[in-house]
């Protein structure tokens, strides 16, 4: 079927993005200890990933981000898999996403989960941005990953979701091999205190991407709901059109391996997103499908 863009439907309403799904599939009893997370599932259980990107659907979602953000050749070559066997399993992220979306919402989008440099170092580090590579390292990184997810939109996908971002160094990694292709994305970064995880400006990171015709949004995801609060402003005023899908806001304790604190992901805070100039709205870690009914609800009141 034919579906309205997603950039022109985010020019007339706020559309409502999934939750965490790798949390959910922990939560359906899936062990995601090992450092390809959630990736692994696509070797070894895709069906347990369409059945919770259905879940999300059914709970209200528009939009399913993939599987896909753990997937490198160098994560996956790491264990043995070739080059061939990553390509697929990244276009099996796309076809599974679809594949729920058809069923559930077939008015909804697909959207190709690019993560950062960090995932597949699996230490943390794109909560640091404290990177050993350079923007012509991180280029060439993200190119051979980019260049089969970007071939997947208008096959299955419908926009690249390049998230979790900490650095402007990765920003304009990113940017660089976007420009020119044509495939629309949003930018998405991980930040605290209005800052990126480096300690840069969120302001210049938007701004970066104003100039990159394909960036259809910018924002932040996999940050507190009080650091989307305060850094959704700056995204509007950069850029004009906002993307924010926050954590929780629960701290994950590594030596126990588990979650600390309450959620303080309230849908109620959708309102302020939207004002502030957010059309992008969902969460990430820890948000689960009855948080994306309660913010869908928000958004059609």
């Amino acid at each position: 079927m034919t579906r309205t863009s997603l950039r022109d439907t985010v020019a007339s309403r706020p559309v409502v993005l999934d939750g965490g799904l790798a949390t959910l599939l922990e939560r359906h009893g899936h062990d995601l200890s090992s450092d390809l997370w959630s990736a692994r599932l696509l070797r070894d259980d895709p069906a347990a990933i369409e059945r919770a990107h259905r879940e999300f659907f059914e709970a209200g979602a528009e939009v399913a981000t993939t599987a896909s953000y753990q997937v490198s050749f160098e994560g996956f070559g790491a264990t043995g898999v070739d080059r061939d066997e990553v390509e697929q399993l990244l276009r099996r992220s796309v076809s599974l996403a679809a594949a729920a979306r058809d069923a559930a919402a077939p008015d909804g989008w697909v959207a190709a989960s690019v993560g950062p440099y960090g995932a597949v170092l699996a230490d943390g580090s794109e909560y640091r941005g404290d990177y050993d590579l350079d923007v012509a390292g991180l280029r060439a990184f993200h190119r051979p990953r980019l260049d089969v997810l970007a071939s997947t939109v208008g096959e299955g996908a419908d926009v690249l979701a390049i998230e979790t971002i900490p650095c402007l160094a990765e920003v304009e990694a990113v940017l660089a091999e976007l420009d020119g292709t044509g495939v629309p994305a949003w930018l998405s970064l991980t930040a605290a205190d209005g800052r990126t995880r480096q300690g840069e400006h969120l302001w210049e990171a938007f701004a970066m991407a104003a100039d990159v015709a394909e960036v259809i949004a910018v924002g932040i995801n996999c940050t507190t709901p009080v650091d989307a609060r305060d850094a959704v402003p700056t995204a509007g005023a950069a850029f004009g059109t906002a993307v924010v899908y926050p954590n929780s806001g629960q701290a994950w304790n590594a030596a126990t391996r588990e979650w600390e604190g309450q959620s303080a992901f309230h849908a109620e805070d959708v309102a302020a997103w939207v004002t502030s100039g957010a059309r992008l709205v969902g969460g990430c870690c820890r948000v689960g499908p009855e948080d994306i009914t309660a913010l869908r609800e928000i958004t059609r009141s």
